[in-house]
């Protein structure tokens, strides 16, 4: 019989507002002290008593959260760097659960930043000519299938993921555009988001084109912001029970590569991650007892509207090639059956890279805790995290209330 894992909680979480690169007169240590210190003061904990740290981020130099951490304190602590593509927050977070399942640590704090520039991921790339390209396998699946364009080379690999899902399946322009409406309208009531207007149907459709069918209002912007949380063990829950009110389980979570078939089969939707995807939300599935019947609210990887249709199939919503008629009966958003993306999701919220998997659950734990105000999900009860990075990394994960009678109490 398999030994229970010690349990993990998220008790204090934090970030800033996610804004158009440049807008703030601020740099990345600025972003993550205010993030850390705002997740900090939600469980009344000092950075002293911090143990071991996670930083994600992909643009920048060797250290950096170290650096970013420096303006907190200097307290000699094991500090990880996280560089997991788009995946990096989350990669970050669940490598700061395995630590407190080790019982090397009962406090660990895990944050991600990003400081980017205005336009698309292209004008961000390292100048290294000299050496493999992370992605070139999947540009030779682009090129082997609809052809290379001049338009940025994320757009063109999720755009063309979403005209093979619609070749193959029958889901529409319409199916994407729709689903980047609905964050954009999620999103009207989220402070921190760096979008807060509320675009009609026809303006996401009108939006100018980015590749082929994809407008700019169903594309991720690039952003700068930090986000920050702070998880314990149960041990140190069981020193500090004022923290159990607050106190959010981290059910399950997986980190996954690519499969065998994300270049082998000459699939864009395989080469996005399809795959990968789809094995770690049947591990996470099986090893929790759970099912997507049981979650109310679901913070998705929408980079961009295409990716998230498709993942709606890989996280096990509904059966391969019917992620359109989720939306088509609105199941992801209020009153329907999930509300997927109530932040605005990376499309309206925004997309500093290294922060998204941490802001994730930030947004979840917050709904667990019935802190969102208009966005609030009713009866929320278990959530879902998606965060996908190219080249590949993978993480899904299952939260909810650790303690919900504790929660109750303080009502």
């Amino acid at each position: 019989m398999t030994p229970t894992k010690p349990k993990a909680y998220i008790v204090g979480v934090g970030m800033t507002k996610f804004c158009k690169p440049g807008s703030v007169a601020w740099d990345y240590p600025d972003m993550v002290k205010e993030a850390v210190n705002t997740a900090l003061d939600d469980c009344k904990l000092k950075y002293s008593d911090v143990q071991q740290a996670t930083v994600g981020y992909l643009y920048g130099g060797t250290c950096c959260g170290q650096r970013s951490l420096y303006e907190v304190g200097l307290t000699g602590i094991p500090i990880f760097n996280v560089n997991n593509a788009c995946a990096s927050g989350s990669s970050g977070l669940y490598l700061g659960k395995q630590i407190i399942e080790s019982g090397n640590a009962d406090v660990v704090l895990c944050a991600g930043f990003e400081k980017m520039a205005s336009g698309s991921l292209d004008k961000m790339s390292a100048p290294f000519d000299d050496r493999a390209l992370t992605v070139d396998h999947h540009i030779e699946v682009m090129s082997d299938t609809y052809g290379l364009e001049p338009a940025p080379m994320t757009a063109m690999m999720f755009g063309m993921a979403g005209k093979e899902h619609m070749e193959k399946y029958g889901s529409k322009p319409e199916h994407f555009a729709k689903i980047a409406y609905k964050n954009h309208l999620h999103s009207v009531h989220n402070p921190k988001s760096q979008f807060t207007k509320e675009y009609t149907l026809d303006q996401v459709k009108n939006s100018r084109k980015i590749y082929d069918y994809m407008g700019l209002l169903e594309c991720s912007p690039t952003s700068d912001g930090a986000a920050a949380v702070i998880v314990v063990s149960e041990k140190f829950l069981a020193n500090n029970p004022r923290l159990k009110s607050q106190a959010v389980e981290i059910v399950g979570l997986k980190l996954g590569t690519d499969q065998p078939s994300v270049f082998a089969e000459k699939s864009n939707i395989k080469m996005v991650g399809f795959d990968m995807i789809q094995n770690i939300s049947r591990q996470l599935w099986a090893e929790t007892k759970l099912c997507p019947n049981d979650v109310q609210v679901i913070e998705l990887h929408d980079c961009f509207a295409p990716n998230e249709l498709i993942t709606y199939e890989a996280i096990g919503l509904c059966p391969v090639g019917q992620g359109h008629h989720i939306v088509d009966r609105n199941d992801n958003t209020y009153g329907g059956k999930w509300v997927v993306n109530p932040s605005g999701g990376l499309i309206s919220k925004g997309h500093p890279i290294g922060a998204t998997g941490v802001a994730q659950a930030v947004e979840l734990s917050n709904q667990l805790r019935g802190r969102c105000g208009k966005r609030q999900v009713p009866n929320c009860k278990l959530a879902m995290q998606h965060n996908v990075g190219i080249g590949g990394a993978g993480v899904v994960g299952l939260y909810r209330l650790g303690f919900p009678e504790a929660a109750q109490s303080k009502l």
